[in-house]
This record gives structure tokens, sequence and C-alpha cells, in this order.
């Protein structure tokens, strides 16, 4: 396991504020407008037509902003000449708001004053002139009492006249209600400004004041500039009159980005505290207006204050968490006294609130008995981690003013966003970057930056900043900016700097997006303005939670909308990505060479050409690319991209009816974790300890006082997953995983679908253990071919894979290994098969051919070498011939005359029982037969033909070899039999009766008529035995002239023929056979079968290390019927957290389990009592074959092996069968935790059980190459020899019936047709045959097999169940008694199973209609299903029994 930390939720604790070296800040710009004075207090009109004059103290507003003449009612035909006037001062509250109010029409607003005379009591009617007009007055709003120091006002008034060409001003609200109500006169608005009107302040730049933790840590050290941060405008000392109320705190956040494009979040409470007047010198006193300037004596009625930041640094935006704390850790600095000092409350949040995670997503903090907080985890998204806030964007600028800001945005222009309120700017900063994805801004970035950076603002390249209003008071704003502000909702554009108008952008998906921020905007107003009425606490707390989920809702709808535009804009981009496919210019990650740039322009419409050239030349698009061509840490967020691309459709006029994000909420989990205060130290005798702790400011955090952290707690708590330093490759991305499971649930209601769905992560299991095979693999190269070619198999086989994973591992693994051909070949292989890789393929192919090194362009001498290789052969071809006719000269052949060439031996597919397929010619006089199926002889030195023993024993450093197609050369079926040659040795030198005495093999009807009566034994075989001639054809060849013998399989059955002398009647699934069970007609689409010998080059004459036996039958606990292979994936679920299959006779839910055997050889007898030993499976392969088949006649052995038990220690072991699904989430999971290099490790086997076996399991079962066989070989299963026996080998044999048998159970059929044929079972512990089952029977059931009368069989069986003494229970259904009846004597050569099956399934038809499909099925006489059989088809069956 990695030593990564789990994340945490709090980095550090920073307190900011006036330190001794911090720098003045407004002295260094300068000249600087004038700092506005006194807000206004009061507003008036005066008539001067009647004679009345600006009041005393008042201001006349007598021209407009570009010193056109104003007058209040210069329409009105008698023109009373009315102005307006306003004062400036500290004596009463300041206005915060004025309007205009039309009388009659509007309704009076709460809080408004009505100024409705003038100071000398006249009407103040602004259509006072015309009668006939309705009346119109100004209205103002006064702030509340006592007004604070930083209490916000109306620090300016202005009168603006449109018609003469002017806007309302930078930073000025407009009032839109024309004062000029008459017919005539231009249209005159009211605009006012709001700001902090403050005076006597000093501003210096923010310093560190204390931190916690004192010590950086590696991964993220604390960046310098934190404290200018916490305080934006600066650290201020401030005089206040006597009796000024202190101002509440304020909250901001900030957003730092590092070099590498990551993102920490602060957030920061900004309070004032007292501070000591001795610190001043007399110049910032006098400056602070604390000293007269004459005399320079203190002025009193001053009192002295600083501004403070606490802050705190995250990587995750948990802004409303972080001010609840922020704002009790101040709450308890001014309060107390305390027991517990301020560091034990920081330390205690920093170490002991873990992170939210899956298990424990709600984490409920106690931090006093009357503050509390509670932390849910993030909603999982697949979109980058964000503090965007798409409401506030929309609260604040409205649909109209937020589509505009997206123009600017894509066409990268220089954004100045500012406002009065710092928390909002962080908001909408985040909002703007996000809502362009998958585009991401390349250019400065500051959503909140401080005065101390304000230069940035004269930068010549585009930036989005955050800044404060107050700002544009103290400096002059640079022309080619565009403002947006957000207090007035408006947007200032310089004649330098014009935006491309939204009719540039595409009409319908920008007509969708419009009318989806409309109908949000819309209902974000009415939750927002929703009547509070008095109910009880309970109501408003769950109100309070109804109204946090619909905003939450309504949040993700609005960034959906942002998103299902740049959908629509982007729509058909990956089209015109180049994949670097020869070997790579020095220019290579160029954009014109990544992406055909004039191909996208010309795919637009002309109409949006101008807004798509523009995009196109930004940085954020070339990033874009570069992010799509190679592999980043970005994938995941462009592959979920392009999902969302194939979702949207251009040309509707309305969203999709399909939700873009779907959002796993994890917040809905019960398990909540309640973290408790700290803990208060016990005070003498158990009594209260006192409060000593008490605060006059902020103070200093002392080392002394923190509490250290307490890491198991909060690494229990967390249950965090570390990542794994292994290739993120092999993961697949959460889309892909939803993606996968959509086409798991499809696929599980179609049988064929189900089972190539499951064969597809079969394969994806063997990918993502390709990795640590190719580094296992002595071959690099040749491991990296095998899996191209298994590649191409499956695509021969139209395997159905869930996702890109097999295609992406291949291509890592080729840049890996410096295979850059390989990697284009692989995409065109995936380009053949109909896929279009998506961003993480396509980024891990581009990275793999461009960081590789290519071969050289010319191949010199090697393809002159190759050349000449091919001349020196093609002339030895030629030259064979005429050797072969001197050699015939040479011989004394006549002249004239040419000998036949000799026949050479046909090759044939093998049978078990040695007999000739249907196609064999009749045989000749004195038939014999001869073992071939049972014991699969190794060649000799007497040139017999080679054949498989069982299955390969894979050797300690195995040698990768390319998959081959199944079947006999030609054959196309895909079936998994085994590839023999003919046994028969009449024709070779020497073989004679000493040798075996070899005979023709005999017809089928004579070996089915010995099969049917195995009872009876032959005598002994003679001594000798005529060899066959050396002409005579063998195998499936037949004799030139001689018809095929044809005959009914009533007269192949029932004639009567001589007995053949041999005892070997065996059948394809007898003991020792690797024959293949599956569907011949169906064919398999697994991987191919190794037809060659064992790798280690060995005969296979020895016993291998070790012998593990897998079975995946599985015994119901409903109905204790067995439910084989096929049958238990017919029944897995399409979820891959199930790991439940249905029993297909009751239905019932259960967990399967895999059956392990493992026998090792090299240990010495088990002692007694250790428990029985099971008989071997198969003995020691014998190459001499008179000596196996003088075995055969020896009533206590059976295939060459005493009936004793094997020497050496055997072990039975069950784990849990899992679906392939299940276990590639839980093999991606191990991967993830732990690393790839745990698969090639023997921990593997002892801690991970359960994915060790069932990846044996899967990966024998599809003939894949792995090294996963030989961990046994150290691990606890197989205790290490000092001396292990070389080479150390391990055989892994699968079967299909039940490893361990009921010893109470009756034995199947099969296993009775074995013991009337004296051959003993491969399982011993079997109960007493019933006396219903004799071999009569048997014979009859396969009689009626074999004269396509299966509907006989099953009333034949179905009445002997019914007889005395028959077995109460059935633990097969009847069709699998009777399928492996037959297998078991016929052969599988000799047996369709597709065939049987639609046999089987006409048969119950027929006796369906007399005792009824319901009492069949009782009986368990139904088949498998059609889903069963498409897996058996599929996947093949298990090769034994």
């Amino acid at each position: 396991m990695s030593d990564e930390k789990p994340p945490q939720l709090v980095d550090y604790f920073v307190v900011a504020g006036l330190a001794e070296a911090s720098r003045a800040l407004e002295e260094e710009q300068q000249p600087r407008p004038a700092r506005p004075g006194e807000p206004i207090t009061d507003v008036a009109v005066i008539i001067r037509s009647q004679g009345e004059e600006v009041p005393q103290g008042f201001t006349c507003i007598e021209t407009s902003t570009s010193g056109h003449p104003v007058e209040l009612n210069a329409g009105l035909l008698n023109n009373p000449q009315m102005f307006l006037c306003y004062k400036r001062g500290r004596d009463k509250p300041p206005l915060i708001e004025l309007g205009v109010h039309y009388e009659g029409k509007d309704r009076p607003k709460p809080g408004y004053q009505i100024l409705d005379t003038t100071p000398y009591s006249r009407s103040a009617n602004l259509a006072a002139g015309s009668p006939g007009h309705q009346r119109t007055f100004l209205t103002f709003r006064r702030a509340a009492e006592p007004p604070g120091h930083h209490t916000l006002g109306v620090t300016d008034i202005c009168l603006v006249i449109p018609s003469k060409g002017e806007s309302t001003p930078h930073t000025f609200c407009r009032v839109d209600k024309n004062l000029n109500t008459s017919m005539w006169g231009p249209a005159l608005f009211l605009c006012y400004k709001i700001a902090v009107a403050k005076d006597n302040t000093l501003v210096y730049e923010a310093g560190l004041l204390s931190r916690y933790p004192e010590q950086d840590s590696e991964s993220f050290p604390l960046p310098e500039s934190v404290p200018v941060f916490c305080l934006p405008m600066g650290a201020t000392i401030e005089s206040w009159p006597v009796g000024t109320k202190y101002p509440l705190p304020v909250f901001s956040t900030f957003v730092l980005t590092g070099a590498s494009g990551d993102k920490v979040y602060g957030a920061a409470i900004q309070f004032h505290e007292a501070f000591p007047r001795e610190r001043l010198s007399e110049a910032q006193a006098l400056r602070l207006g604390l000293l007269s300037v004459v005399d320079r004596r203190p002025v009193p009625g001053r009192s002295l204050h600083t501004r403070k930041s606490i802050c705190v640094l995250s990587h995750w935006p948990f802004f409303d968490v972080f001010r609840k704390f922020l704002m009790f850790i101040y709450r308890y600095s001014i309060s107390g006294p305390h027991v517990l000092p301020l560091e034990t409350h920081i330390s205690h949040f920093m170490h002991n609130v873990p992170f939210p995670s899956p298990q424990r997503p709600r984490i409920l903090v106690q931090m006093s008995p009357y503050d509390s907080l509670l932390l849910c985890r993030p909603v999982s998204s697949p979109l980058p981690l964000s503090g965007a806030s798409f409401l506030t964007l929309l609260q604040n600028l409205g649909p109209d003013n937020a589509v505009a800001l997206l123009v600017a945005v894509l066409t990268e222009q220089k954004l100045l966003i500012h406002s009065l309120r710092p928390d909002v700017l962080t908001s909408v900063g985040e909002a703007l970057v996000a809502m362009i994805f998958p585009l991401r801004w390349q250019c400065p970035y500051i959503p909140l930056c401080p005065l101390a950076l304000a230069d940035v603002l004269c930068a010549p390249v585009p930036f989005i900043v955050g800044i404060h209003s107050s700002y544009f008071d103290l400096y002059e704003p640079p022309r080619d900016v565009i403002f947006v502000d957000l207090d007035t909702n408006t947007i200032f554009q310089s004649e330098e700097r014009k935006l491309l108008s939204p009719r540039a952008l595409p009409r319908r998906p920008c007509k969708v997006l419009l009318a989806s921020l409309h109908s949000l905007s819309q209902q974000l107003d009415e939750l927002l303005s929703a009547p509070g009425e008095e109910e009880p606490p309970e109501l408003v707390l769950s109100d309070a939670e109804a109204a946090g989920a619909r905003r939450a809702q309504l949040e993700l709808e609005a960034r959906a909308a942002f998103l299902r535009f740049m959908a629509c804009a982007l729509r058909g981009y990956r089209s015109f990505l180049r994949p670097i496919a020869p070997a790579p210019a020095p220019a290579g990650r160029d954009a014109g060479s990544l992406f055909a740039l004039q191909g996208f322009l010309r795919s637009r419409e002309r109409a949006y050409q101008r807004f798509y050239g523009q995009l196109l030349r930004t940085q954020l698009f070339t990033q874009f690319i570069e992010d799509c061509s190679f592999a980043s840490d970005r994938e995941p967020c462009l592959e979920f991209f392009d999902t969302c691309v194939d979702k949207v459709q251009v040309d509707l006029e309305k969203p999709e009816d399909t939700p873009l994000m779907e959002l796993d909420d994890p917040r809905g989990g019960e398990h909540t974790v309640f973290i408790t205060p700290p803990e208060q130290p016990a005070g003498p005798d158990g009594a209260e300890p006192p409060a000593r702790y008490r605060y006059d400011g902020f103070p200093t955090l002392r080392p002394e006082l923190l509490e250290p952290p307490r890491d198991p707690l909060v690494a229990q708590l967390c249950q965090a997953r570390s990542s794994a330093p292994s290739s993120p490759a092999p993961r697949r991305t959460k889309q892909e995983m939803k993606v996968a499971q959509r086409v798991a649930q499809k696929s599980s209601a179609v049988p064929e679908l189900w089972a190539r769905c499951l064969l597809g992560h079969c394969y994806g299991l063997w990918f993502l253990y390709l990795p640590t095979h190719v580094r296992a693999a002595p071959a690099k190269l040749r491991a990296l071919q095998l899996a191209y070619d298994v590649l191409r198999k499956m695509e021969q086989h139209k395997v159905v894979l869930p996702d890109e994973v097999c295609y992406r591992i291949l291509m890592q693994l080729c840049g890996q290994y410096g295979e850059p051909v390989l990697s284009v070949r692989v995409l065109l292989e995936m380009k053949r098969a109909g896929i279009v890789p998506n961003t993480v393929t396509y980024g891990y192919y581009n990275k793999a051919v461009l960081e590789s090194k290519w071969p050289a362009g010319t191949q010199g001498g090697r393809l002159r070498w190759a050349k000449l290789r091919n001349v020196v052969l093609g002339a030895a071809q030629f030259r064979q011939p005429l050797r072969q006719r001197q050699r015939r000269s040479a011989a004394g052949d006549p002249p004239g005359g040419q000998a036949p060439p000799a026949p050479r031996p046909p090759l044939q597919r093998q049978t078990t029982w040695a007999g000739r397929s249907l196609r064999d010619p009749e045989p000749g006089p004195s038939p014999r037969l001869v073992k071939s199926g049972s014991l699969s002889f190794p060649g000799s030195s007497r040139g017999e033909g080679e054949t498989r023993a069982g299955p390969p024993l894979l050797p300690v450093t195995p040698t990768p070899a390319p998959p081959r197609p199944r079947g006999p050369p030609g054959s196309a079926d895909g079936s998994l039999s085994d590839i023999g040659t003919d046994e028969s040795g009449g024709d070779e030198p020497g073989a004679g009766p000493g040798a075996g005495g070899v005979t023709p093999r005999r017809g089928l009807a004579a070996k089915l008529q010995q099969l049917l009566s195995p009872g009876k034994r032959p005598s002994p075989r003679p001594a000798e035995s005529p060899r066959e001639p050396p002409g005579t054809r063998r195998g499936s060849e037949q004799r030139d002239g001689d018809p095929p013998s044809r005959r009914s399989p009533a007269e192949t059955l029932l004639r009567p023929r001589e007995r053949p002398e041999s005892t070997a009647s065996e059948s394809s699934v007898s003991l020792g056979s690797e024959l293949d069970l599956s569907d011949a007609s169906g064919g398999s689409t697994g991987a191919p079968k190794s037809t060659e010998p064992p790798m280690d080059g060995t005969a296979g004459t020895e016993p291998p290390a070790l012998e593990v036996l897998l079975s995946s039958c599985s015994r119901c606990p409903g109905c204790a019927g067995l439910v084989f292979d096929e049958e238990l994936m017919a029944g897995w679920t399409s979820d891959d957290s199930n790991l439940n299959t249905s029993c297909p006779f009751c239905s019932r839910s259960f967990v399967p389990f895999l059956s392990i055997e493992i026998r090792d050889f090299r240990q010495p007898p088990s002692p007694p009592g250790a428990g029985p030993v099971p008989p071997s499976p198969q003995g020691p392969v014998l190459s001499d074959r008179r000596r196996c088949l003088e075995l055969d006649e020896t009533p206590e052995l059976c295939n060459g092996c005493a009936d004793t038990p094997p020497p050496g220690r055997w072990e039975r072991v069950a784990f849990a069968y899992l679906s392939p699904l299940v276990l590639r989430k839980e093999l991606e999971s191990l991967v993830e935790n732990e690393g790839g290099e745990l698969l090639a490790r023997p921990e593997l086997v002892d801690s991970h059980p359960i994915i060790y076996w069932n990846l044996v399991w899967y990966f024998q079962r599809l003939a894949l190459p792995s090294n996963l066989p030989l961990l046994l070989l150290g691990s606890q299963h197989a205790p290490r020899d000092p001396q292990p026996p070389e080479p150390s080998r391990v055989r892994v044999r699968l079967l299909w019936d039940v490893l361990s048998p009921d010893p109470e159970s009756c034995p199947p059929l099969y296993v009775l047709w074995r013991l009337h044929s004296n051959i003993p079972p491969r399982l011993h512990p079997w109960g007493p045959p019933a006396p219903p089952f004799s071999l009569t029977f048997l014979e009859a059931l396969l009689s009626h097999v074999g004269l396509n009368e299966v509907h006989k069989a099953i009333g034949l069986f179905l009445d002997t169940l019914a007889a005395p003494g028959a077995p109460r229970t059935l633990h097969r259904s009847i069709y699998r008694e009777l399928l492996f009846l037959t297998l078991a004597a016929l052969g599988r050569e000799h047996t369709d199973i597709a065939a049987f099956d639609r046999r089987y399934r006409s048969a119950l038809g027929k006796l369906g209609g007399a005792l009824g499909r319901d009492e069949l099925r009782r009986r368990r006489a139904q088949p498998p299903s059609a889903k069963a059989t498409d897996c058996r088809r599929t996947f093949g069956a298990p090769p034994e029994c």
C-alpha cells in the first residue's frame, strides 16, 4: 500500500495584518483622483422660477456629465426650472439608494422616503407644470442608525441625457425611469454611485503575522502572497469618531493558481481591532486627523483601529464550511474568558476533522455547545473541481450579460470584474472560466486581485481579474479593458475594445442557451423572493434544506446549459484531429500539424466564420488541441465532453430530454461521523478548570498551545484510497464506467449480447494484466505482438468491447518499449473495427508515437540480407525435385518408369477412442481398437504422432506464443478441439508386435456397438496383428473410387457387429483428456488455444511440480441443484457490485463458488489423520503403447495408474466465483490502490485469493498466456522447497462437473457408464448407484438418443425416477444427465451439442402437451436458457468433466 496521506481538509491557517515591514501603498502611484469625501446624506429639489435658492450646505446639479444644461422638467410648457441638489456630511446616516416614483402607477417601496416637497414647502412634483401628466417624485433610502465607519453610501450623483450621446458613467447606478414625463424635451435619467465614504485612513501592504503549521509542506509550501490576498485592499490604520459602531466582519474568497494549473482556495474574514496610538509617528497622526495642523495638539473624540484577517487555505472549495469556522474563531477571540486557548480549536479542526470519504460522506463537527457545521462530500462530477456559482453570475448579471461575457472569454478579451462585495468576485470569476469547458483559460486569472498586484491590469495580454470597486476611487483604470460591474449589472466597453455581438454565435445553440438561462433566472427570483412567514423551527429547517437542494439543482442546470452550448459549438472536432502516423517532425506539437484548422473552419456556417476565426486563434483552443492529442491529466474531463458531443443535437431549438450531466451525489448517505469539541482538561479534584484565556485582539499563535495531530483517527475516518505509482492507462474513466454499465444493462436482456459483453470484459481483464506479463516476458516485442494478435482475433470474432482500455494499454506499452510502428497498427486496427478513439486513447497514441524512437527510413543491410535469403531459399526449392529424381535413379528404378511417391500420413482430428470419423472407409480385416484418448501419447523415438496429455504445463519463464486458430488446419469452426495425427504406426519402419501392434481403425457401427455393451470384456488381444499396407490411406481421407458408407443412426447403433478385441473404450469427458466440449457447430469466440507441445520443451512424461484442478459448478443452497458454468453466467446481473447469480431451477439468488484442488507433487504424502487423499486424475504418461494397453487389462489399474492415492500434498479451497464485470471492478481497484506490480508477486495469492483464482480461471478458459499459475510456487499453498525440481511447472485443469461430490448422492449417469465399463471415476466419494440405473437402462437411453428419439429417453428417465429405489433428489437436470452420458458414450467428436440441444427442445415440446411444462420444470427436465446456451457457445465448455 502506498504511503500517500489521505486528503487533508485544511492545509494552513494564516493571520494577516499590519506587520513591521509593511510598506505604504497609496504613496506609490501618483497622480490619483481625489478620494471621495463625506457621503451624501440629503437630496432636495428647488424651483428657481419661484425664487427658491440652493439651501446652505447643498450642491446644485446644473449640467449633465458632458456639460449640457439640465432641468428636471425642461420639456414642460411653462418650464418651472426645477433643479436637483444634494448635501454631504456625517451628521446622519448616508443615503444608500435613489429612485423615481410615478404616483398612481408605482407602489411605494418599503424603506423608501418620497421627496414630495421642496425646502421651501412647495410641491416637488417634477411634472407640476403640466396638469395632465402623472405626478413624479424622487425617492431615497437611508442607512440604518447608528452608521458604521465602513457603511456603504451614495457618494456622487449625476444626470445623463442619452440623446446627447451620454451614457452612464463607470461604477454609477442608473435609475431606469425618465425624469421628463412630457412629450417634449430630451429624456433625462438619474445616476448615482455607491461607495465606502471614509477618510483618515492609511493603507499598507498586508504582512504575515502568524501561521500554522509553521513548517511548509513538501507538496504544497505556503505562498508568500497569501497575506495580500487576505487583505486585498491593504492593511489599514483608521481614525474613527468615538462611539462609531464596529463594522461586521467581511468574508472573502480567493483562488491561487500554481505553475502546474492546480488551484488552491482561500477563505478569509476581515475585521477591525484597536490599534495603540503609541505606534504612530507624527506624520501618520497628522494624516489620520489625530493632531491639529496648526499647533499639533491632540484632537479629542477620535479612536484608532487597524484591519486584520484570518484565513484558511485548502485544495477544496468548501467556502460555506470555512466561513462558519472562521466566524466561530473570530467570535471566540472577542469573547471570553475561556477554559481552552484559541490554538486548541484551530489545531483540533485542522487535524481531527477528516475529509469526507465515500464510506463517511457526512462529517458533523461540533465546535462548541452552540456552534456546529456540517461537512458533506463534494458531488462526484466529471467536470473539474471549481468554486463557481452560476446562480451568482445570473443573479448579478442576468442572462444577456452572461452570454456577452461568454463571447468575451471565448475570444480572450481583457475582463475586469469589480464589486463592493469581495465574496461575490471569486464565485463569478470561477463561473467565467468554468462556462467555457472543455477549454481552459491560459492567461492571467486573479478572481480577487489585491491592490499590491494591480499592475497586472496594464499587462498586454488577456486576463480575467476581479477587484474591489474602491480601486476606482484610488486609481485610473486602463482604457482597453472591459469592465463588468456586478453591483449595477452593467458591462462597460471602451471604443478601443469592442466585443463581438452574441449574434455572431451559432444561432440555434445560442437561442437554446438564452432560453435556459432566462428560465433559470426566473426560477431563482421566485426562490429568493419566497415570502418568509412565521413557521415552527422544524419547518424552517426543512424548508432551508429544501431550498438548498433546489439551488443545487438550478446550479446543475445552469452549468449543463453552458456545457450544451460548447458541445454544439465544437461538434465534430474529433474528425479534424490529425494523428501522428509517420515519424514526427520537430514541430510535431504545433496546433496546425495536430488539427486541420481550415477544414474545421470550412465546416462551420459562413455567418459564424468571424467568431470561429477568432476562437481558433486563441491560446485556449491551441491548448485544447494539445490536451486532446497528448496524454494529460484532463483526459477524463475531455472524454466526458466527447460523450456530451455525441448526445447533443444541434438542430434542436430546445434542450435534449437526456441530461448531459448525471452526477452521483454521495450526500444522500445516512452515515454521519460526529466530531466532538476538544476535551477540556480536568481541574484539581475533578473540578472544572478556571477560565483564564481572554484576548484583547486576535493573538499571535503560540506553538506550545497547539495540539499535535492525531493521524490514526483521521486515517481511520477518511479511509482514503491512495493512488498507486502505476500508469493511469489501465484505469477506466468514470464516464467509461457509466457507459459500460449502460451497455451491460442493455446486453443483459439479449442472450447473444450478454455473452459477448462478458467475453469483452474477460479480454479487458487480460489486458489489465498485460503490462505485468510484458515486464516478465524475455522478448518484449514478441509479447506485444502476441497482444496485437489477440486484438485482431477479437475483431475477427466480433468481440464487443465495453471500452477502449485494451487498445489504450497496448498503445502505452508500445510507447514504453519503443515500438511506434506497432502503435500505428493498433490505431489502424481500431479504425478497422469502427472504433473512434476517445481523448484518452488518442492522447496515449500520440504520446507513444511522438516519444518513441522510430526505425530508420531505409532498412540498409537488413533488407538486402532478406532479399538474399529469399533467393537462396527459392533456388533450394527448385533443386529439390532434381535431387529426388537422382535418388530414385540410384535406387534402381526401371528406366522410363517412375515410382509412385511415398504417401505421407495425413493429419486428422484425433478421437478419444481411436475410432474413425464418419467419413472413414470400411475397415480391413482383423479390426482392432487402440487407445488414444484418455492417454495422449507423446512423441517417441518410433516416430509416433504427438498429442497433448493434458493442459499445457507452464514453465517458470514462459515465452509468449502467438495464438493459433482452434480446430484442425483449414478448419474455421473455432472449437477448442485438439489437433492430433493418426496414431496408426503400420507404415512406420520397425512397427511390429513388439511395438504395440497397430491396427487400422474400425467403423463407427462396431465402435458404438461395443460402447453400448461395455460390461463384456473381450479376450486378451493376440501377440501379433497384421500390419497395414504402406499405401493405405488413413484419417478422414476417402479411398479413391470407394464411396463413403452412409447408414442411418438406427442401423449404426443396432446392427450387430463383431466386438473389438481391445478394451480401450473411453469418452471425450474421460479422465485426463483435454478435449473441448463446447458447441462445435457454433464455434467459440474465445481466444485461440495453443496446440503445440508444452512450452518448456519437455515431453510431459514427468509429473508437474503443482497440479491445480478448477471447477465452477456450484450447488444452489435452495434446491440443492447443481448449477453449471454457462448457467451461472446467464444468471449474473449487469450490476458490477452484485456477486449473486440466480438458480435456473428455483430462481433463488446465491453466490457461486470456484472450487480449487491443489496437488503438490514435491511434498511427501500427507500424514495419517490429515484427511483422505483423492485419487490422481491422471497417471504418468507412458510412451510405450504396448505397456499402456497391458495396463488396461489390469482391473486394478486405470489409464496407467493404480487406484491408490498419488504421492504428494493436496489441498482443497473454495472462493467466490465472480462475474467478469465484478472482477474487473475489483482488479482496477487493486491496481489503483496497490499498484500493478502486485500481480507479479506471490503475495497476490494469499492477500487477494478471490481475484487471483478468478483470473486464473478466465485466462485458462480463454487460453490466454499469463504467469499467474507460477505464483503458486511462492504462496502458502505450496511451501518453498530448498531444492525445487527443475524446471518447476504448474499444470492447470478446468473441470465442467463438481470437484468434490456429495458422498451420499447417487453418481451421475456418465459416471455409472464408466463404472459399468470398469473405468474408475475421477472422484471416489460417490454414493452407491441406484438400482434402477442399470446397464440396460443406460443402453436404452443411448439407443433413444441415437435414434433421434430424445422424447422417449426423457420419458424413460422420468419413469425410472418414479420407480422404487430411485434417488429422491436429482441434483443434475435431466438435460445435463443425458448430455454427459451421450458425450461419455459416443465421444465428443461424434456429438454435436447444438444439434442435441435442438432435439432436446423439440422432444420437450412433444412432452409438454402430455405432462405440462410446469410439471417438466418441477422435475428438472427443462433445457438451459437461451442465454446460458449462448454463453457456452461463446466461451466454450470447460475441457474436462
